[in-house]
């Protein structure tokens, strides 16, 4: 079953036609007022890649996050389609808002070949999925067992915001307390997949999965370069946000089965983090990577 909230990302994805490389695209509000940066990354990529001859498949994007975005207003996404190769092409997107550049993607599609296949990358052993709690789970039994009067200083849009439906469960290996962020290595290692099970017309829609692991890819990816430091997306006086977004996809995948996505960041200076990403399917075989550095800008007196 398709909940409501996977049901209304993949409308927003599909986006809408306005003329010859032009699109629209409306908003999925998770709580924060402004747009998710994964939303605008897997837009953009179903921007580019409904001008672009399906039989070729995104295998890399390179992106830049400029302005926040607000969830309340559309986003026009304009399509500049710079080569047509034998093998590639190649587009590029800028997202429009309130005539000014929001976000700009560079994105590179390959018609399928056979050569040299290898991987070195191993996966980590980690406990089964269905053996995990989700993060809207998780949340709800932290948040029942503080004092009320600890409750009463979190504010409501917060702690709505994270025990609201996803379109993509999450359920994370060793959970962090977000409150009290304890001091740990900057590695997390998180379960993924569609909140839901996808329509039967994505098996004639294999754009539809890279479009939701664009949009997956951007959750938890900063937070883990913040490990270090005994500091959380719910510590007062941060300013964070991405910066930019980069993403290979080397082997089939579907959505709608579990991908481990593991994530660590061996850097963080001048008030910026640097991440890299890998996924996983269930037989540990490597289907996608990314990389992104965000601003992570401490304001605390």
């Amino acid at each position: 079953m398709t909940t409501d909230r996977l049901a209304e990302l993949l409308t927003i994805l599909r986006l809408e036609r306005i003329e010859e490389n032009i699109f629209r695209g409306q908003s999925q509000d998770l709580g924060w007022g402004r747009v998710f940066g994964g939303q605008v990354v897997g837009q953009a990529l179903s921007a580019a890649a409904q001008t672009v001859d399906p039989a070729r498949q995104v295998h890399s994007l390179h992106a830049y996050f400029m302005r926040h975005g607000d969830a309340s207003k559309p986003i026009v996404y304009t399509v500049d389609p710079i080569r047509n190769g034998r093998s590639f092409s190649t587009r590029r997107v800028v997202a429009v808002q309130d005539g000014q550049a929001i976000f700009s993607l560079m994105a590179s599609f390959q018609v399928a070949e056979t050569s040299f296949d290898h991987q070195s990358a191993t996966m980590p052993d980690v406990p089964d999925p269905d053996t995990l709690f989700t993060e809207q789970e998780l949340a709800k039994r932290f948040f029942d067992q503080l004092p009320p009067a600890v409750l009463a200083r979190i504010p409501e849009k917060i702690r709505d915001r994270a025990v609201s439906e996803r379109p993509i469960e999450l359920r994370p290996v060793d959970p962090l307390d977000p409150v009290k962020p304890a001091v740990r290595p900057a590695r997390r290692q998180v379960w993924f997949r569609a909140n839901g099970s996808l329509p039967d017309t994505a098996a004639l829609q294999p754009a539809l999965h890279p479009y939701l692991l664009a949009y997956a890819s951007d959750f938890h990816l900063l937070a883990v370069s913040m490990q270090p430091h005994g500091v959380s997306w719910m510590t007062p006086g941060l300013q964070v946000a991405s910066l930019d977004h980069a993403m290979w996809f080397h082997r089939p995948f579907r959505m709608d089965d579990w991908l481990l996505y593991d994530i660590e960041s061996p850097s963080a200076q001048s008030a910026r983090g640097l991440a890299f990403g890998r996924f996983f399917n269930r037989d540990g075989v490597l289907v996608a990577s990314t990389a992104q550095e965000g601003l992570t800008r401490d304001r605390r007196p």
